[in-house]
């Protein structure tokens, strides 16, 4: 009997604008992992006129860009706005990294105050600062895994939360969604969005696992991904 083959499709929304700082190593962590596992990882470029159906991927990232980038994103993720947020309702697991972050909230404002929309797939919002940047490196602790997360931040953007989301950790060190109230991305479902650049999966080998172990428990429920991944060691850099 020939063994199955387990695969995982990556939807890399607007990679080639949103890629501002080399986003897409979340995707070159994921595979590294799954590689060890005996999972083959494939990503497509879901950009501007692209179409995206929710049933045809099984992750997705959506990195950052500067204000100009997601001004260009924003209106043509509307077009495709009702499927990402299918995507996500459905526990699609995402990584979004600063602007792709903001855009699943309600609005962000950029630094010249211009109200950008976003597609509202999570209830958050995104004001700016308009002498100041958060700009640094950050740790953060996740309060119900007790995992620390490391990254550097560099955002204009301060994001706020609801009730319906919780925060990927508290800010050990850094500045995090705002500043002032101690939290650092969010996670919503299984949308993980974060401020972090390094890019987070590549440093944080112990997310990037968890996010795996995500996907594939959504696409193989009947598999034990727990223990597979059990043996594999998270890298941290």
């Amino acid at each position: 009997m020939t063994e199955q083959q387990y695969n995982l499709r990556v939807a890399h929304l607007y990679g080639d604008l949103m890629n501002t700082y080399g986003d897409y190593g979340n995707i070159i962590a994921l595979r590294y992992y799954a590689q060890q596992i005996g999972v083959d990882v494939t990503d497509q470029l879901v950009s501007l006129g692209d179409d995206f159906n929710a049933d045809n991927f099984d992750f997705a990232l959506f990195g950052g860009g500067q204000d100009y980038e997601q001004s260009i994103v924003a209106p043509d993720l509307q077009r495709i706005g009702n499927e990402v947020t299918r995507f996500i309702e459905n526990d699609g697991p995402i990584i979004a990294v600063c602007g792709g972050y903001q855009l699943l909230g309600n609005y962000f404002i950029m630094a010249d105050d211009t109200r950008v929309e976003g597609i509202g797939a999570m209830n958050i919002y995104t004001e700016n600062q308009a002498t100041s940047r958060f700009i640094g490196n950050v740790t953060i602790k996740n309060s119900e895994t007790g995992e620390e997360y490391h990254g550097f931040e560099n955002h204009q953007g301060r994001t706020y939360l609801s009730e319906q989301e919780r925060p990927l950790g508290q800010v050990v060190v850094g500045n995090g969604n705002n500043g002032v109230d101690g939290s650092e991305g969010v996670i919503y479902r299984n949308v993980f969005g974060t401020y972090f650049h390094g890019p987070i999966l590549t440093r944080n080998g112990n997310l990037a696992l968890r996010m795996l172990e995500l996907a594939l428990i959504r696409k193989y429920p009947t598999v034990d991904w727990h223990s597979k991944l059990a043996n594999v060691t998270p890298e941290f850099f």
